[in-house]
């Protein structure tokens, strides 16, 4: 599995594992979560992707519950806050909104790090933009999370790049990626300046929903669909790693966050690095998800 390096200090591996439907699972005992983990660490998959939010503020815990020292030293944890939704520890909230403020931010690390029994995260992200933010108010407070040792790399999620730099002015910490949803279904970052602005400034993206969140395999576009299945013949893969292969192919170094709580598709996730697409093929699947030949 290839690695890709975020900082001087942080590498993460090229697929990531996403805990976002962790507490959905029909099992979520520690030995069924542990071997998930052994599935994605048999891969060369270290890096697990988590929210406070996910599992109504749950699955960070469900995830502390199978730690163990020997799993944290084999792993990369990221994790994300500024989400505030009336469940679980914010059950009373009136409305779902975002807080970029110091003391969540701060309050919310303690959290994070109380609750999956670690005493560091690996990579912090800002979960959503905040009409509110007060980037010198947060940029402080991520720098300080940094310094203070409990944050090892800070980043953003669903950030435009308006939204990177203006946080970015207010730090003295470099952000280390943005995580955004990309897909053949939502390919829009390849041509509406997000992923360009990135590879411009040699920032690895991490891509969510890199499936459609299953939708592409649901959807009208029987052409892509069959040629995905084609090419995976071709490979002895299934229609999904392809799907994947076709992120892992663009030069601006994606790193695909796969979410599902099956373990034969864990096992599976893999696959996806023994695609190799050529540039006719990529823009093959690419004009079969438009819909039309490019322009």
């Amino acid at each position: 599995m290839d690695r890709i390096r975020l900082t001087d200090t942080l590498e993460m591996s090229r697929l990531v594992h996403g805990m976002w439907r962790l507490g959905d699972d029909t099992d979520t005992s520690v030995g069924h979560v542990r071997n998930k983990i052994a599935a994605c660490l048999d891969q060369g998959i270290t890096t697990m992707d988590q929210a406070d939010i996910y599992g109504g503020y749950e699955a960070e815990e469900i995830l502390g519950t199978a730690m163990t020292p020997e799993i944290r030293n084999r792993i990369e944890i990221v994790t994300k806050c500024d989400i505030v939704a009336p469940a679980g520890r914010y059950a009373n909230a009136r409305v779902k909104y975002y807080d970029t403020t110091r003391l969540h931010i701060v309050k919310s690390v303690d959290h994070s790090l109380r609750l999956m029994k670690i005493d560091h995260i690996d990579l912090l992200l800002i979960h959503r933009p905040d009409p509110m933010m007060d980037h010198f108010e947060t940029g402080a407070a991520l720098d300080e999370v940094v310094k203070s040792g409990k944050v090892r790399a800070v980043g953003v999620s669903n950030f435009r790049p308006w939204d990177w730099e203006l946080l970015q002015s207010a730090m003295t910490t470099k952000l280390a990626t943005n995580q955004i949803e990309i897909s053949l279904l939502h390919h829009a970052p390849f041509t509406n300046g997000d992923v360009a602005f990135h590879q411009r400034h040699g920032q690895p993206l991490m891509a969510w929903s890199p499936l459609g969140g299953g939708a592409l395999f649901e959807g009208r576009n029987a052409a892509l669909r069959n040629r995905l299945a084609e090419i995976g013949t071709e490979f002895d893969v299934d229609d999904a790693a392809v799907a994947i292969a076709w992120l892992l192919a663009h030069p601006s170094r994606i790193l695909p966050v796969l979410g599902t709580n099956n373990l034969d598709r864990i096992a599976r996730i893999g696959d996806a690095a023994r695609v190799r697409l050529d540039r006719e093929t990529w823009f093959e699947l690419y004009s079969l998800a438009l819909g039309h030949e490019v322009p």
